[in-house]
């Protein structure tokens, strides 16, 4: 018999929730078929079957914490027969052309894996996040049914909750906890990432001299720059060229003139970082996530623009791998995209600064003595005052400003 174990999780990560199964006890699976996702404070970790077999017994509830090294199951590797290692494949052979059973001598007598291997649920055959996965099992929708709108197809939570309010009035929807509509309250347990998210803005709140400062940028030049080019970036390099890698390139810019910034604090010492890896935050069915881009000094505009479309892509497919998540030295969050006209964001510990992006909206501004429309962006600056001076922080983000405003200028940076 073959324990199924708690991998190891990444840096300083020792605990996980488990999110959801995807193999029933008595299912047989081949090597390298997922079992069951894990879900820590930063990544899905998927666990699998290191060999073929059956799998005998689920030792951790969904919705368990689990610590590394701890038994997840048990998988029977002897109910399944050498010769027909790859047996679990040929549950997706069409009916119409079954495969050959192996000669009887190789077959146990009492083992469970005499009788066909069920073929896949629907909802392991769909390209769908633990977390709609999960939706859609708490409401009794068939997420083979769900069109999904992430990239590749993929059904994301917010097209099965879609889905779930498109239903007949009349149909009863079961809800999280065994609660029925109506009901007035639910209460449901926080996930280890959500704890883990509170924890650590609780974490950054407590411990860094917290401020923030504005500014405002016209947006005119970026947008034509953007409407000149995109079309052809995107033939050539097929890659959509958006307005964060300029603003990632501005940002690096400015960090090289105010290295404080990009800087961090250990105990009474200041670690300055001749480096930029920038965070970009991206929210994603399991929360918010802040994966980076390394060495982001060294990378022009089209490799800014087709790392930071990869990561996101990662990050909402829940593909995200530890070496993704570590390592930042500054981070860039874009409230704009859900409509956020000014925020104050909240520095990613023990960073020392982040970049808050807003919505760009049409206002009257005066230019040259006239007023002008023009599509203007509220920037804004979270700095740690503790070792940011607020004349250092309101003067980077007046650099940024000036590259965005002159993105020509970027060139001779």
């Amino acid at each position: 018999m073959l324990s199924i174990k708690v991998p190891p999780l990444g840096e300083s990560i020792v605990e996980a929730t488990v999110s959801r199964w995807l193999k029933k006890e008595g299912d047989v699976v081949a090597a390298g078929d997922t079992l069951v996702d894990l879900e820590t404070d930063k990544i899905t970790v998927e666990v699998p079957a290191l060999k073929p077999g059956v799998l005998t017994k689920r030792a951790k509830a969904e919705g368990e914490v689990v610590h590394v090294d701890d038994v997840l199951g048990e998988l029977d590797e002897t109910a399944v027969p050498a010769t027909v290692g790859a047996s679990a494949a040929t549950a997706s052979t069409p009916a119409s052309a079954p495969a050959s059973p192996p000669p009887a001598t190789t077959q146990p007598p009492t083992s469970r894996a005499s009788s066909p291997p069920p073929s896949a649920p629907p909802s392991e055959t769909t390209k769908s996040s633990p977390a709609a996965r999960r939706i859609a099992e708490e409401r009794g929708i068939d997420i083979a049914a769900v069109a999904g709108t992430g990239r590749g197809g993929v059904v994301s939570k917010p097209d099965v909750l879609a889905a779930s309010t498109q239903r007949p009035s009349g149909t009863q929807q079961p809800r999280g906890n065994g609660v029925t509509p109506g009901e007035r309250e639910t209460r449901e347990k926080m996930t280890t990432r959500r704890k883990r998210i509170a924890e650590n803005l609780l974490q950054s709140q407590h411990q860094t001299a917290h401020l923030t400062t504005f500014n405002e940028v016209d947006m005119s030049a970026i947008n034509a720059l953007r409407e000149k080019y995109k079309e052809k970036v995107e033939k050539e390099h097929g890659v959509k060229l958006t307005f964060m890698p300029f603003f990632v390139r501005a940002t690096v810019a400015a960090l090289k003139q105010f290295p404080m910034v990009n800087a961090q604090i250990d105990g009474d010492s200041i670690i300055y970082k001749h480096y930029v890896n920038m965070g970009i935050a991206v929210a994603s069915d399991q929360g918010l996530v802040v994966p980076n881009i390394k060495d982001a000094d060294r990378k022009g505009t089209i490799d800014l623009s087709r790392e930071i479309a990869e990561i996101a892509k990662r990050a909402r497919d829940g593909k995200l791998t530890m070496d993704d998540l570590t390592g930042g030295t500054f981070t860039i969050t874009n409230g704009g995209v859900f409509g956020s006209l000014v925020s104050t964001p909240i520095i990613n510990y023990p960073q020392v600064g982040i970049l808050g992006l807003h919505k760009t909206q049409d206002r009257p501004v005066a230019v040259n003595g006239e007023v002008k429309i023009r599509p203007m962006m509220y920037i804004a600056l979270s700095y740690d005052h503790r070792i940011v001076d607020g004349q250092q922080a309101v003067l980077f983000l007046v650099r940024v400003k000036e590259l965005i405003t002159d993105p020509a200028s970027m060139l001779i940076e």
